[in-house]
């Protein structure tokens, strides 16, 4: 890509369009086209066809998706599939309408079947049954594939799909009814800390900056004790959704970033496309390949957060897969591999966390 190329990140306020943000200006890329959602709503085709054609993108970064952990899956699942479906329709139609050279379209492991053998090879796609609590989000995110793959092979696009593993990392959503696992659990453990240390002061900032159902630093004491109790929060317990035996593996969405950025430059559909016979799967993990328990990383995050109460799981609430590894050797061949492992990027996250409230 030319550095001076006209590069458009769908999504760049999230966690993962921010750092590919960065990313690129880092390797010296300066001609972003940028929007809000307040700016431009892509589920509103008419308005994403005139941005296409009035601005005219070389590359496309589709990171823009309606995310969210469990609950929000299972509560808002019309949502879910709506949301992401038009979101990926819109922009990829319009990407092939007004000339885009190339598009990257980030999806999520959570494509694969819930009985997929382990680890996760791009070949396990539709095999068998999806996971029922994310299932709405999944085919949506299915349907994106396949769209790029209909696209390359009907039109000649470069379009590709990447399906990164749990990510996390700086501008993670921290919502403890909206968020995925680890920002969730982080946020509990350091609330659970504030109340044991009584420190009402930090946990106050805490909730100014980040509110929760409408509860601020400036509410009662019994409006905030009262929806952390509702999250499984007390000074001297942490209660976590499931059993804690589900084993799930992460990356720090900075590397995500890289890998995306790699493949863009690196990467042609050309590449991952089969020699001969039928063409499907041809999207790539992205991950490290590594797990580890949610009950060990709930540890792990109270060893950063310094929280020394009681860890229990409510076994009554739902785990959902009960292994989700990535087969990464489809991304190594190409030549990536990621580098910073879960003890440093859990690190690396509190810290960013409790600055980022301490700046509010």
């Amino acid at each position: 890509m030319n550095k001076n190329a006209g590069i458009y990140i769908a999504g760049h306020r999230g966690m993962v369009g921010s750092a590919i943000l960065r990313n690129m200006q880092r390797r010296g890329y300066t001609n972003f086209i940028l929007r809000t959602h307040a700016g431009l709503d892509l589920t509103d085709q008419a308005a994403v066809d005139a941005f296409f054609a009035a601005e005219r993108p070389e590359y496309v970064f589709l990171a823009a998706a309606r995310v969210g952990g469990i609950m929000a899956n299972l509560t808002f699942r019309a949502d879910f599939i709506y949301t992401n479906l038009m979101i990926q329709s819109n922009v990829i139609r319009a990407a092939f309408a007004n000339g885009v050279k190339k598009l990257l379209f980030l999806g999520s492991t959570c494509i694969y079947p819930r009985e997929t053998p382990q680890p996760m090879k791009e070949e396990s796609l539709l095999d068998s049954p999806l996971e029922y609590t994310n299932e709405p989000y999944a085919i949506a995110k299915i349907a994106g594939i396949r769209m790029c793959e209909s696209y390359n092979l009907q039109y000649g696009t470069n379009y590709i799909a990447v399906m990164p593993t749990n990510l996390y990392g700086p501008y993670d959503n921290f919502d403890p009814y909206t968020s995925h696992v680890l920002p969730a659990i982080m946020r509990k453990l350091h609330w659970a800390g504030c109340l044991s240390r009584r420190d009402m002061d930090m946990l106050r900032r805490d909730l100014d900056a980040r509110p929760v159902k409408g509860v601020t630093g400036r509410s009662s004491e019994t409006e905030i004790t009262g929806v952390l109790k509702d999250c499984g929060v007390s000074a001297g317990e942490v209660t976590l959704w499931g059993t804690g035996k589900p084993l799930r593996e992460f990356l720090w969405s900075e590397e995500m970033a890289d890998a995306s950025v790699y493949i863009m430059e690196n990467v042609d559909f050309a590449d991952l496309r089969p020699e001969g016979g039928e063409v499907r799967n041809t999207h790539i993990n992205i991950g490290t390949g590594k797990e580890l328990s949610i009950r060990e990383l709930a540890e792990r995050i109270s060893d950063a957060a310094g929280f020394e109460g009681r860890l229990s799981f409510d076994a009554s609430k739902p785990d959902g897969t009960m292994r989700k590894l990535t087969d990464v050797s489809r991304l190594h061949a190409l030549g990536w591999r990621h580098t910073i492992e879960i003890d440093e990027g859990i690190r690396r996250l509190y810290k960013w966390y409790t600055q980022s409230i301490s700046s509010n």
